[in-house]
C-alpha cells in the first residue's frame, strides 16, 4: 500500500469516527530537512566549528560541475 493509500483510508477512517483528518504525506518534509539543518550547525558551533550550512560544500562542488553524476 502506498503513503497516498494509507492517507486515503485513514482519512474516511477519521471520517467515520468524528476525529481530525491526518496531515497529508509529505507536508511536514521541508520542517524536519530544517531542523536536522539546525541541528548539524548547532552541534558544529559546540564543536568549535563554523556553523555553515552542512551540505554546502557538497552543493558548490556539485554546481561547479554543471550538476553531473
Amino acid at each position: 500500500m502506498t503513503a497516498i493509500e494509507q492517507y486515503l483510508v485513514d482519512t474516511y477512517r477519521a471520517a467515520q469516527h468524528g476525529t481530525p483528518p491526518p496531515p497529508p504525506p509529505g507536508r511536514d518534509d521541508l520542517a524536519a530537512l530544517r531542523a536536522l539543518r539546525t541541528e548539524a550547525q548547532f552541534t558544529a558551533v559546540l564543536d568549535g566549528r563554523p556553523a555553515t550550512h552542512p551540505w554546502l560544500h557538497a552543493l558548490t562542488r556539485r554546481l561547479h560541475r554543471g550538476g553531473a553524476c
